[in-house]
């Protein structure tokens, strides 16, 4: 019996302004400003464990900004949902993050923020009836960057973020993406058919998604082919953006761009196999895992980056 892929043209979305969201603006992060006394904190911790990657890592970012070698971020949607995008921003303005990669669930919540400054519906309400992921404004917006990226051949991130400065969102002084667009920073986000909430929206594109998102992987392999010195950071994507990272450095070896020296970071809140292996330890002898809620971990590795270059 043939069996015919099923049609989403009958899908019923909402307007997003009728949905309670769990994440606001106003529980964001404030970015702190650099001290001498954090340097006397982060100096005052024992050479041991953790703590020491910690120190180790900051002093890494530091060296590696200061010799203008890359510092690449890979970003999970719990970075942006834990109110951690202020501090992305302020690294990339201040020129030390040069790269961004996300899964597509980042780009969703970063794009949301940027609209109505809220974002993280509650999932478990929405499952029964239906009503999970249909904010139409969402869908329309992540379909309308995909068709530009794919036709233009720009991307998909660089698509939306230019859509976020284009529409002139509300809130996209917090948007990971629009900082990226107006920087000139690649933010490369990288999709997987059938994870994200637009991925069930009547009107999305399985080939614009996929052709832009493609056109991102090619613009995040061509930053991994000269990290040779430089760090990279996995923060909280337990599969897809190690799978990704671990692809596009292959292909910058086989394509003979040598990168061997550098330095990798996983930061998670548990240890995953998939982080541990393709980040930590198969591709560099230079492994660090800092492990522990983001909403901690991430403020001090901030404060200890901006501390170290003040002093």
């Amino acid at each position: 019996m043939k069996k015919r892929a099923i049609n989403f043209k009958n899908t019923k979305t909402y307007p997003i302004k009728q949905r309670k969201n769990l994440v606001k603006i106003d529980q964001f992060v404030k970015p702190m400003k650099a001290s001498k006394e954090f340097n006397d904190f982060f100096a005052s911790l024992p050479n041991i464990l953790c703590a020491k990657s910690l120190n180790n890592v900051i002093k890494s970012i530091v060296n590696a900004h200061k010799k203008d070698n890359k510092v690449g971020i890979a970003i999970g949607a719990h970075v942006v949902k834990c109110g951690l995008s202020p501090l992305i921003i302020d690294l990339m303005e201040r020129g030390i993050v040069t790269c961004v990669s996300m899964s597509g669930a980042v780009s969703i919540h970063d794009y949301e923020i940027s609209l109505i400054g809220e974002t993280s519906e509650d999932v478990a309400g929405g499952i029964e009836d239906g009503t999970f992921g249909m904010a139409e404004e969402t869908g329309n917006a992540i379909q309308s960057a995909a068709d530009i990226g794919n036709k233009t051949g720009i991307g998909f991130g660089k698509a939306l973020g230019n859509k976020i400065l284009d529409d002139n969102n509300k809130f996209k002084e917090f948007s990971i993406i629009a900082a990226g667009a107006r920087l000139n920073i690649p933010i490369t986000v990288h999709i997987a058919m059938g994870t994200d909430i637009v991925h069930m929206h009547p009107h999305i594109s399985g080939s614009d998604l996929g052709g832009s998102s493609h056109t991102d992987f090619k613009i995040l392999t061509s930053f991994i082919s000269g990290l040779e010195n430089g760090i990279w950071l996995n923060m909280g994507s337990a599969v897809i953006m190690p799978e990704v990272f671990l692809k596009a450095l292959t292909l910058a070896n086989n394509l003979k761009h040598n990168v061997k020296n550098f330095t990798t970071v996983n930061m998670d809140m548990l240890r995953q196999y998939r982080a541990e292996t393709n980040v930590v330890k198969r591709p560099t002898q230079s492994g660090y895992s800092i492990i522990g809620h983001h909403e901690i971990m991430i403020p001090l590795l901030y404060t200890g980056i901006i501390s170290a270059l003040e002093k």
